[in-house]
């Protein structure tokens, strides 16, 4: 059975990062590591966020997170854990997904931006690897929630 876990580095939107756990809990990720400014399905308080509930529809009591202020140190665990590190960045030295997908993996780590700046350059340095999702059209990316469920799907099938 493949170990999946995510690392969203610095989601701006409520209803981007839900979206993920929605479809991260569809996926069969193991865990979620939500980083800096990504919004967390309860506030400051403790408190359940409506806002998250609304998009992930109960996804995000059924997904397990943590948020984690330092994520070099984290990757750097997951490695030690045998966990292939994967970015989802369009980069110069960026492979196509599919190029990845055709090795199935049993333990991975997926790492997906905000929504303006992408992977920290930090996270791209100690990635083992950077992929991208060919685009066609005339739009150069995807929204993060989409690209993530994309990438996600790819790499398990």
């Amino acid at each position: 059975m493949q170990k999946i876990i995510l690392i969203l580095d610095n989601i701006r939107s409520v209803e981007n990062t839900a979206s993920i756990f929605r479809t991260a809990d569809g996926l069969g990720v193991s865990k979620i590591y939500l980083v800096g400014t990504t919004p967390a399905p309860i506030d400051r308080f403790g408190r359940k966020r409506k806002d998250f509930a609304k998009v992930a529809l109960g996804a995000e009591e059924f997904v397990v997170w943590e948020h984690i202020s330092d994520i070099k140190n984290q990757i750097s665990k997951l490695k030690d854990d045998g966990y292939r590190i994967i970015a989802l960045e369009q980069h110069p030295k960026a492979n196509k997904l599919t190029k990845l997908t055709a090795n199935r993996l049993e333990r991975f780590a997926l790492i997906v931006g905000n929504e303006v700046d992408g992977v920290s350059r930090e996270v791209l340095d100690v990635a083992d690897e950077i992929v991208e999702i060919p685009m066609h059209g005339k739009k150069e990316s995807l929204n993060v929630s989409v690209a993530t469920g994309i990438a996600l799907f790819s790499l398990l099938n």
